[in-house]
């Protein structure tokens, strides 16, 4: 048996001392007061109010201008919202950010480029900045689907876009087109030197294409080739991601670990917690490192001197995953051997009160996880642990059904936006209409949360998964979801805030604009219940707030951000 007795001891403390601290002071004056809004609070009654008032970090009051401003004292900032809707912080329950901050400054983005002559135009200006010889990336975060075109780059196009300089560009964790000077660069001219499982795909003459095929595990050690951030670009990278995010109203990620990720991958991060520089409360667990290492022993090293839920407010450690195992990740027929050592570690985690959450695609295997999930809670109740359940788009009733007896959670994303075409041409047009089944999950009771699983696999913005919440068309405008599938936008709204504050362990303190609660907010350009549903996707915030402080401002609002 592995003993977590010393960690529970100090994971309380801290629990303790963070909860003295913050106790609300009674009859507080408020140190701001946003009037004149649409408050859409998402408590339990959806009540729509007019004021709020913040003070201390926390939500004071909410109601009409007359008993808000009631709390007003001399040095109250009173910001008048001018109609505007006012939304709690939007929380993203999957999203690979730490990854993605890292190396942002560092990346070409094609995230909402309408053309591939867009695409190929930000491989150009980027070339034109970059240093003499400097590697061109992008990491993904796009498809074909959404170019005009609806074709991928060439290797001639991307070599003509950035010469003298290495260019790489992923697609997914499928494909990647390297031009000449990258694949030399890397000294690649035959499969052989690429990680086992991938290949350079040939022309119908054999000729390569400069373009590689794999899977996740193959470009996950193919990306780890390419040249890492420096310490220095990686924290502005963060800085400048993490407000991006908050341009988009989020306020509050869940970071699930990944492919690729090691310790010093963190240090970014954890630079700007420590200079209290973030703008965006963080929640991350630790994934399995490269496949070759003792899993178990692996977390019990890392985790030593880390309790789940150590942290304050900003940024906590909650446990384990989305890759436990190499066994059982991304494995529809797992051994037993593979099963047991999964269950071993599953068990300490169990043993050690952590969270743990489980990349799982398919519902005609998820009963080999279900079943160990089962088995754990036996002995050890995982209900209170927030376990999860990653991804599952053709989740079935009977699943579902399990993992709401079970109290586990299921994060899902909107994969379908970028991959429902490919999905219904394989599945069937009918499989992809319940894909993933949100109305379905929403009667069972299970506990969801909403994502994107960026930035490798899909865009960042929670505006496009909101829309396609709501409409299900993908990037090409196939319109899939079927209506007996489709929230309506409060319940769409709640998955993105309530819902995802479960996957943080926060369900407690964010998620809703309540008395008492964290004063994590958005106030929006457009109001989101009423605006088309296909503009959904360009809304912005013009305020965000976290922790009672004005963390991005645009507009209107612009001269009252702290600089």
């Amino acid at each position: 048996m592995h003993s977590c007795g010393t960690r529970w001891h100090l994971a309380g403390f801290l629990a303790g001392a963070i909860g003295l601290f913050a106790a609300p002071q009674a009859h507080a004056e408020a140190d701001m007061i946003l009037i004149n809004g649409k408050i859409v609070t998402v408590d339990v009654q959806d009540a729509v109010r007019q004021a709020i008032a913040i003070g201390d970090g926390k939500i004071l009051a909410v109601g009409s201008n007359d008993e808000v401003r009631a709390l007003s004292g001399l040095q109250s900032r009173i910001i008048d919202l001018g109609g505007r809707t006012v939304i709690p912080g939007l929380i993203d329950s999957h999203i690979h950010g730490v990854r993605a901050a890292r190396s942002f400054t560092t990346e070409v983005s094609w995230i909402d480029a309408g053309s591939l002559v867009e695409a190929l135009d930000r491989i150009r200006v980027a070339a034109r900045q970059a240093k003499p010889g400097a590697w061109i990336i992008v990491a993904g975060g796009w498809t074909e689907e959404q170019f005009v075109e609806k074709r991928r780059p060439t290797q001639a196009e991307l070599a003509a876009a950035a010469p003298g300089h290495p260019v790489y560009v992923q697609l997914f964790y499928r494909w990647a087109m390297l031009t000449p000077l990258a694949l030399e660069t890397l000294r690649i001219s035959e499969d052989s030197d690429l990680p086992a499982g991938a290949k350079l795909e040939r022309d119908a003459n054999d000729n390569p294409t400069g373009a590689i095929t794999g899977g996740i595990r193959e470009f996950g050690a193919l990306f780890a080739r390419l040249p890492a951030p420096t310490e220095v670009e990686q924290i502005a990278g963060t800085r400048k991601f993490f407000r991006e995010l908050n341009r988009l109203a989020l306020t509050g990620i869940v970071d699930p670990g990944g492919v690729g990720l090691t310790p010093e991958s963190y240090q970014a991060l954890f630079h700007l917690w420590r200079e209290r520089q973030l703008s965006l409360r963080v929640s991350y667990s630790l994934s399995a490192l490269a496949p070759g290492h003792d899993e178990l022993k692996t977390f019990q090293d890392l985790t030593q001197l880390l309790p789940a839920g150590f942290g304050d407010d900003m940024l906590r450690f909650t446990g384990i995953g989305e890759i436990v195992t190499w066994g059982l990740y991304n494995n529809d027929h797992p051994s037993q051997a593979q099963k047991e050592q999964f269950y071993e570690v599953a068990r300490w985690a169990a043993e050690c009160g952590m969270l743990l959450r489980v990349h799982w695609l398919h519902d005609s295997s998820v009963s080999e996880l279900l079943d160990i999930f089962e088995r754990i809670n036996r002995e050890f109740r995982i209900a209170p642990l927030h376990w999860i359940v990653d991804h599952l788009d053709d989740a079935s009733v009977a699943s579902l059904t399990r993992m709401k007896n079970l109290g586990v959670g299921w994060a899902f994303q909107d994969a379908m936006y970028f991959s429902g075409d490919r999905y219904a041409a394989v599945a069937g047009v009918e499989a992809a209409r319940r894909a993933p089944p949100l109305a379905t999950g929403l009667r069972i009771g299970v506990i969801m949360g909403a994502g994107t699983d960026a930035h490798r696999v899909m865009s960042y913005n929670p505006f496009v998964a909101l829309r396609w919440m709501l409409d299900g068309r993908t990037v090409g405008g196939t319109p899939l979801r079927a209506a007996a599938e489709t929230p309506s936008r409060l319940q769409a709204l709640r998955l993105y805030t309530v819902g995802s504050s479960w996957f943080a362990k926060d369900e407690a303190r964010r998620g809703s604009l309540e008395s008492g609660k964290l004063a994590d907010l958005a106030v929006l350009g457009q109001d989101y219940l009423t605006m088309p549903v296909e503009e959904i996707a360009r809304l912005q915030s013009l305020l965000t707030i976290v922790g009672g402080k004005i963390v991005y401002a645009a507009g209107p609002f612009t001269d009252l951000e702290e600089k």
